[in-house]
């Protein structure tokens, strides 16, 4: 269920400015972003598993408030992100 070692190093590399940056904000967001589409997934298959569509709601919500700090600070690393992870249809 939780991200694997691989993943985690494979989003950081793509993300952040080195292998190590995995505070900053994209790195973030990206991760946020592939453990939401895991729970998705789950929750298809799970229907009354309310506790992690709890668990869903709460991330959404932070990577909502993340997305929202990257816009206010810089326009164009938000339209690359939304582009790059596919949000924002």
């Amino acid at each position: 269920m939780a991200l694997t070692k691989e993943e985690v190093t494979s989003l950081v590399t793509k993300f952040g400015k080195s292998e190590k940056d995995s505070g900053a904000s994209e790195v973030q967001i990206a991760l946020l972003t592939e453990r939401i589409n895991q729970l998705t997934e789950h929750c298809k298959q799970f229907k009354k598993d309310k506790s992690s569509q709890r668990g869903l709601l709460i991330l959404v919500g932070k990577r909502r408030r993340m997305l929202k700090y990257v816009q206010r600070t810089n326009l164009e690393k938000y339209r690359s992100l939304i582009k790059a992870l596919g949000l924002r249809k």
